[in-house]
């Protein structure tokens, strides 16, 4: 059976688990003024998603790996909209984070269940592939909440966004019949490695420091990146664009990430072995992004934001993908060693950026930022290179001294 149906379900619930924090998020004014709240309050609301999704990583990967993948589909989507349908009600700043809590607890198992769907379901040479469509629906989940921030909530209030905001996780649950529970036949295919090398890549010595780096690598890259992806539309406005301009800029670098996203794994699957190196790019590309916004005019924004966007947030996909191959077999704790990552350094960015920024100013925080990113690359690299290390073939022992006869060799030495 395929697995394409399947993964568009994975996908359309992660999705739905990140609409409450962007929903939240793109009605940050007219929430701050209704509750109210002040911004640096709300800066720590948006972390506390981003939080709850990375501190339980660890145990949203064991309830991934113990229940069927269509029940942790279902829990996900319960959770996203038990979260929205809170915060629609909240009457202060404490229920507000509470929903969002809520929501990132779900959210924690997006990325465990998917990367348990993805090894078990999809063959090995479209790996980056389907982990780029994953990935992608982080690009996509702004956009929803983006239109219905301009559309319902200037009329209706940001209470009914967030009320309309619930046909995501409406939308996912209808479509959680798709994943079809794997049968103890499709056991045989779980994570096929595509070659000898790759299959013996779990046992290799050291993996757990290759993880401990790549881990650390996408927090700081997603440090960087994040910083850009919370604060768009402030940068574009002090770089010169109006803020018309600059929210439609943001769903551009949206969709532009989503492409860089699926076109990129496309590509990987012809040459998955490159993967870690082409993350470690991207994360400096991202990083060369935020040093040209750093520059503070409108010609330099576009650029550095596409750089940043594309480069900075493309490499989720192809990170995944690479974490699957080194733990063949074991999706869920690949899916959750990621997610450990990502949402670390998305749950700092928000928080510390606007705190930098107030004490130092918008470009050397774009410097730090870039930074970051640059460090980031830095980890990701030494990572790769210590997992290449570990993978070269060890040279055989030398063949010890052959004894010789007394009634031969030894009449020489007489």
């Amino acid at each position: 059976m395929t697995p394409w149906k399947g993964l568009a379900a994975v996908v359309l619930t992660t999705v739905a688990a990140m609409t409450p924090v962007f929903g939240v998020a793109a009605l940050a004014t007219p929430v701050e003024h209704g509750l109210p709240v002040s911004g640096t309050v709300f800066g720590l609301i948006l972390s506390g998603f981003f939080a709850v999704s990375a501190v339980g990583a660890p145990l949203a990967r064991k309830i991934a790996a113990r229940l069927s993948v269509p029940a942790v589909l279902v829990l996900v989507n319960v959770l996203a909209a038990a979260g929205l349908a809170l915060a629609a009600l909240a009457p202060n700043g404490l229920v507000l984070g509470g929903a969002l809590v809520i929501a990132g607890a779900g959210s924690a198992l997006t990325q465990p269940v998917a990367g348990r769907f993805i090894a078990g379901r999809v063959p090995a040479q479209r790996l980056s592939l389907a982990s780029g469509l994953v990935s992608a629906a982080l690009g996509v989940s702004p956009l929803l909440p983006g239109l219905l921030a301009g559309l319902v909530a200037g009329p209706h209030g940001w209470r009914a966004a967030l009320w309309a905001a619930l046909v995501c996780p409406v939308l996912g649950l209808a479509v959680t019949p798709l994943v079809r529970a794997p049968e103890p036949a499709d056991d045989a295919v779980t994570a096929r490695p595509a070659n000898k090398s790759e299959a013996g890549t779990g046992s290799v010595p050291g993996i757990r420091t290759v993880l401990v780096l790549w881990t650390l690598a996408a927090a700081l890259a997603t440090i960087g990146s994040n910083a850009t992806a919370s604060y768009f539309i402030q940068i574009g406005t002090h770089s010169g664009l109006s803020t018309g301009l600059a929210g439609i800029m943001q769903s551009v670098a949206g969709l532009l990430a989503v492409a860089v996203r699926l076109v990129a794994g496309v590509a990987a699957d012809r040459a998955p072995r490159r993967n870690p190196a082409i993350v470690a790019g991207m994360m400096l590309a991202g990083g060369l992004g935020l040093l040209i916004t750093a520059a503070g005019n409108p010609v330099c924004f576009v650029a550095g934001a596409a750089l940043t966007v594309a480069g900075g947030w493309g490499w989720t996909g192809l990170l995944f993908a690479a974490v699957l191959r080194v733990l063949p077999g074991d999706g869920a704790r690949a899916g959750g060693q990621v997610q450990l990552g990502l949402f670390t350094g998305a749950a700092i960015a928000p928080f510390a950026f606007g705190a930098v920024t107030g004490a130092l100013g918008l470009a050397p925080t774009l410097l730090i930022a870039a930074l970051v990113a640059g460090l980031g690359a830095l980890a990701m690299t030494a990572g790769t290179a210590l997992l290449r290390r570990a993978e070269a073939p060890r040279p055989a022992p030398a063949p010890e001294p052959a004894l010789v006869s007394l009634g031969g060799e030894m009449a020489d030495h007489g």
